[in-house]
């Protein structure tokens, strides 16, 4: 099983790469669509501004890539930044268009006092949706966050765990084949690394 990681010139492409080895598996950092497109499963991460990293995508034409693996069913996982660019639109840094995976908006945290922006530590889970595959024998527990903006999703059967931070954040979201984690689930613990299993074991749905 091959598990490719989207190297579009911005993301964490290290450690992901090397807990998808911890857990047994083969991974593969690579831009090109081909080895994309035959991979078992597909992981976007992502550091850094919404704008920029949608420039990177679509420069090198990786947003119609995602897409297609997308929409072959391919088992799809955005991480941080990734999971944000699975989203219709971003208002980071101005207004800007994202990959429309998944209906809804990423948005800047709003102003609470004793809250910091931007959200940086553990944060324990709300699992919205327990008896999703991605849950699997997992009970929850703390992962690790950092993000100033945060996902808005349009329809709330997308969204299948949240954390407070003054109010319910957007966590983990998923539809069918498409899934995202605003955390980062490799530098998260046991926790991190049992939803990053769960999530590799997923067969998807094409033929």
């Amino acid at each position: 099983m091959t598990v490719a990681i989207v190297d579009y010139g911005m993301g964490n492409l290290h450690s992901v790469s090397k807990a998808v080895e911890r857990l047994g598996l083969k991974s593969l950092v690579t831009g090109e669509a081909s080895e994309i497109l035959a991979a078992d499963s597909v992981i976007l991460p992502g550091v850094g501004a919404f704008g920029d990293a949608m420039e990177h995508l679509r420069s090198s034409g990786l947003d119609a890539v995602v897409t297609e693996a997308a929409a072959s069913g391919q088992p799809l996982l955005g991480i941080c930044l990734g999971m944000q660019l699975l989203f219709s639109s971003s208002e980071e840094y101005g207004a800007h268009e994202g990959l429309d995976l998944l209906p809804g908006s990423v948005v800047r945290f709003a102003p609470r006092e004793g809250y910091k922006v931007p959200h940086m530590g553990w944060n324990k889970l709300d699992f919205l949706q327990p008896q999703n595959p991605l849950f699997t024998g997992l009970e929850a527990g703390h992962v690790y966050f950092v993000h100033s903006f945060h996902a808005i999703v349009a329809q709330q059967s997308d969204l299948l765990a949240v954390t407070d931070y003054g109010y319910p954040v957007t966590a983990i979201v998923g539809r069918d084949n498409v899934f995202g984690m605003q955390f980062h689930p490799e530098k998260s613990g046991g926790l991190g690394m049992q939803l990053l299993g769960n999530f590799l074991k997923l067969k998807g749905t094409r033929a």
